[in-house]
């Protein structure tokens, strides 16, 4: 897409960030402070010195940054300063036309996108813990009130829905649509060593991955599971990720908890196709993770994304795709078109200007296709809370498994147990459902969010 267009606004976007201090939030700051058609009107965050130093970090006007602790104090602010608050339901008080929430905390998240998307602001949501139960409704909210419900462009579940239809306006048959995972398994050949790049640099002696280097068929990456077994499993921010790709599109789990086979990216055509032409896939139609595996001075996947899709039987088209360097499988039935990056925030003003000036985002087709649901990996007792803690947002002794809806049945969507408490045993193996759980009056919000996501008759997704 040629952007060019879009360079020709001159009115400003005046936006409001919620989780402003750190992550996805953070780095939207430094970018959007190069983005002329955008100005920071307003940011919170639970720690109101952290948003002030953030955005004094970033490089803004330090002359130009206002602590708030209320609405009259906002009120007497100029339209040229930043608004520092730490009450989040400010931050919908302060003339913004648009609102990135990007808390990862689902009562933050429900309450700023339902009362923005009824009072004509529009929402790019960062969350995807809350998209993942409340993605439904909300585009159906947005789309009553004409305005903007949009998921955001620099994590993978955008990038990725991006890429897909991308492909769907080509008229390509897509098989799979996946992401790799966060980290990689990077492979020093001289030392024979192994690291997973989460950032602690612990190596691991496996010079026997040199005996499945070579992809030949899925039993290599069963050798490769035997020899990195101990690294893998299944990531809860990668199960979300998904779920959230399969609402807006319709693809379907290509497994309860993902596939994960360990992978190069040249042989994504090889692998994420059906059982019956040499891949891993059950059906056509799917989405799906891989671990990426590559040497140390090869470039990383970074956490982008792809998808694989049928190639015609002429042989010309084939053998030129081949010949320009692309990901063909070996039998030619199969190719492979990738995005390597995703640079959180970094690319967040794209999807914003995109949703402001064109009112690209919001689909109103989006339905609960999947359900991420918890499963007890030990017995857990009445009594016994749920929290979610961690860089990737796990709950302790709870696997995540994304199911199709109507397998998931009475299944509690995995981050809606936060803070729950069980009222019944569940036992190990077993999907915690809503009749095992207390629900108070202060996570009834968020629990009617996704039953209303839920009533929303089920329609044929548009692409």
């Amino acid at each position: 897409m040629d952007y060019t267009k879009l360079l020709d606004y001159d009115k400003k976007i005046k936006l409001g960030i919620v989780g402003a201090s750190q992550g996805f939030g953070y780095t939207s700051l430094v970018q959007l402070k190069n983005v002329d058609q955008i100005d920071v009107r307003i940011v919170c965050s639970i720690d109101i010195e952290a948003s002030y130093n953030a955005l004094i970090e970033s490089g803004y006007n330090k002359e130009k940054i206002v602590i708030c602790h209320n609405a009259e104090e906002m009120k007497r602010t100029d339209e040229s300063e930043i608004i520092v608050v730490d009450d989040y339901k400010l931050v919908l008080e302060s003339g913004i036309s648009s609102v990135l929430e990007a808390t990862g905390n689902m009562d933050v998240g429900t309450y700023i996108a339902e009362n923005a998307l009824t009072n004509g602001i529009n929402v790019y949501m960062v969350s995807k813990e809350t998209d993942s139960f409340s993605g439904t409704y909300f585009n159906q909210l947005a789309h009553v009130n004409n305005t903007v419900y949009a998921l955001v462009n620099g994590d993978q579940p955008r990038n990725l829905v991006d890429l897909y239809s991308w492909g769907k306006l080509l008229g390509l048959n897509i098989v799979a649509a996946g992401k790799s995972s966060e980290y990689d398994f990077v492979f020093d050949r001289d030392s024979g060593k192994l690291t997973y790049t989460d950032g602690k640099e612990v190596y691991h002696d496996k010079p026997e991955i040199m005996n499945a280097w070579e992809y030949e068929d899925t039993n290599t990456l069963q050798q490769r599971f035997e020899s990195l077994k101990e690294l893998t499993g299944t990531i809860a921010a990668d199960v979300c990720e998904i779920n959230l790709v399969s609402n807006v599109t319709g693809l379907l789990p290509a497994a309860p908890g993902l596939n994960y086979p360990i992978a190069k990216v040249n042989e994504l055509a090889e692998i994420f196709v059906p059982k019956e032409d040499g891949g891993i896939l059950d059906r056509s139609g799917v989405v799906d993770v891989f671990y990426q595996l590559r040497e140390k001075n090869e470039p990383s996947f970074a956490g982008g994304v792809f998808i694989v899709f049928e190639l015609t039987n002429d042989e010309i088209m084939v053998d030129l795709l081949r010949g320009k360097g692309h990901i063909i499988s070996k039998s030619g039935k199969y190719g492979c078109i990738y995005q390597p990056y995703h640079m959180m925030g970094l690319e967040a003003p794209l999807s914003i200007i995109l949703g402001e000036r064109l009112g690209v985002g919001t689909r109103h087709d989006t339905r609960q296709v999947s359900v991420m649901a918890g499963v007890a990996e030990e017995d857990l007792k009445a009594g016994h809370t749920f929290t979610v803690y961690g860089h990737h947002h796990e709950i302790k002794d709870v696997k995540p498994q994304l199911f199709e809806r109507n397998e998931a049945k009475d299944a509690v969507p995995f981050y809606l147990l936060n803070n729950i408490t069980l009222k019944n045993d569940v036992n190990k193996g077993e999907v915690i459902g809503f009749e095992d759980i207390e629900v108070d009056s202060t996570q009834k919000n968020t629990f009617d969010v996704y039953q209303k996501g839920l009533s929303l008759e089920v329609g044929v997704k548009s692409f």
